[in-house]
C-alpha cells in the first residue's frame, strides 16, 4: 500500500504531467485549427517543434515515471545518442583522433554509474578533470602535432556538452530527501525539463510574432531580442508557479526560473555556432522533422548543471 506521502508526491508530479501534455495538445489544436483558417500562414516551424515536443515530453515524463534505474539507463543511452551525432559530424577531430572517441564513449557509463550511486566528488570531477586529463594525453601520445590544440579543446568540450551537463538531470533523481519537500529528484527533474523547453517554445513564439531586433545574426538569424526577453519573463512566472516541484521559496524560485531562461538561450546558440560552423542544419535526423537529439537537448546541457548546482548550494 502506498504511504500518504507517496501518494501526494504522485498527485503532484501527475498534475504537472497532465499540465505538460495539455499544452501540447492545446498547440497541436491550435496551429492545426490556424493552418485551416489561414492557409498562407508560415506554421511549419511550429508544427515540428509541436512535434519534436511530444516526442521530448514521452522521454522525460518516461523517465520520471519508471524504475530508476530504467531512467539512468535512457539517460546514459541519451548521451551516447548524442555523442555520436556530434563526434560524427565534427569536422575539426583529426583521422588519427578517430580511436580517441571510443574512450569517450567508455566514460559515459562511468558517469552515469557515479550519478546513481550519488557519488558527488567523483561525479563533479571525472569528466572535467580527469577525462579532459587523460584525453588530452592520449592525443599528445600520437605524436602528430598538425592541429593538436584543435583536437585537445574540441573532444573533451564535446564529452562536456552531451555527458557531463546531461548527467546532471541524472543525479537529480540521487539526491537526499528533503525534510517536508515530497516530489523529491523526479519534481525536481520535471521541473527543470519543463521551463527549459517551454523557455525554447516561449522564445520562438514571442520572436515569430514580435520579433525585429536580431541578437547574434550570424549565429542564429531567427533569435531576436523581442523573443529573448518575452521567453525569459515567461519562463520566470511558469517556474515561480511550479514552485511546488522543488525546495524553493518564492523569491529563490524567481531567480532559478530566471537564471535557467538565459542559459538555456545560451545553449542553444552555442550549438547553433557549431552547427554553422560545420555546415549542417540539423545534428541528425532521429527526431523526425526537426532534427536530431542534440537539437533538443541542447539547452538541457547547459541548463540542467546550472539549475542542479544553484539548488546544491542553496539545499544540500
Amino acid at each position: 500500500m502506498l504511504s500518504i506521502e507517496k501518494i501526494e508526491q504522485n498527485k503532484e508530479l501527475s498534475l504537472v504531467i497532465a499540465v505538460i501534455l495539455g499544452i501540447l495538445v492545446f498547440a497541436t489544436v491550435l496551429f492545426f485549427i490556424w493552418g485551416k483558417i489561414k492557409p498562407e500562414a508560415n506554421l511549419k516551424e511550429l508544427k515540428a517543434r509541436t512535434r519534436s515536443w511530444w516526442i521530448m515530453a514521452g522521454i522525460f515524463i518516461t523517465a520520471t515515471l519508471v524504475n530508476t534505474i530504467v531512467s539512468f539507463i535512457a539517460f546514459t543511452f541519451l548521451s551516447i545518442f548524442a555523442f555520436k551525432e556530434l563526434t560524427s559530424i565534427s569536422r575539426t577531430t583529426r583521422v588519427c583522433d578517430k580511436n580517441i572517441i571510443s574512450w569517450g564513449y567508455a566514460a559515459i557509463p562511468v558517469q552515469y554509474f557515479f550519478a546513481y550511486m550519488g557519488w558527488y566528488e567523483a561525479f563533479l570531477i571525472f569528466i572535467p578533470v580527469f577525462m579532459t586529463f587523460f584525453l588530452t594525453f592520449l592525443i599528445v601520445k600520437k605524436g602528430v602535432i598538425k592541429h593538436i590544440s584543435i583536437s585537445m579543446a574540441v573532444i573533451p568540450m564535446q564529452l562536456m556538452l552531451c555527458v557531463y551537463g546531461i548527467s546532471h538531470l541524472a543525479y537529480l533523481l540521487s539526491l537526499s530527501e528533503l525534510q517536508g519537500f515530497k516530489p523529491g529528484g523526479r519534481g525536481l527533474l520535471l521541473f527543470v525539463v519543463f521551463i527549459t523547453e517551454m523557455n525554447d517554445v516561449f522564445q520562438f513564439t514571442w520572436g515569430k510574432f514580435l520579433g525585429k531586433r536580431k541578437v547574434i545574426p550570424l549565429v542564429s538569424p531567427n533569435k531576436t531580442w523581442e523573443g529573448l526577453i518575452g521567453g525569459v519573463i515567461t519562463t520566470t512566472v511558469v517556474g515561480y508557479f511550479l514552485r511546488f516541484l522543488t525546495p524553493l521559496n518564492g523569491v529563490e524560485s524567481i531567480v532559478v526560473s530566471f537564471v535557467v531562461a538565459c542559459v538555456g538561450f545560451a545553449g542553444d546558440i552555442m550549438v547553433s555556432a557549431i552547427k554553422r560552423d560545420i555546415g549542417v542544419k540539423d545534428m541528425g535526423s532521429v527526431i523526425p522533422g526537426h532534427g536530431g537529439i542534440l537539437d533538443r537537448i541542447d539547452s538541457l546541457a547547459l541548463t540542467a548543471p546550472i539549475f542542479f548546482h544553484i539548488l546544491y548550494f542553496l539545499k544540500y
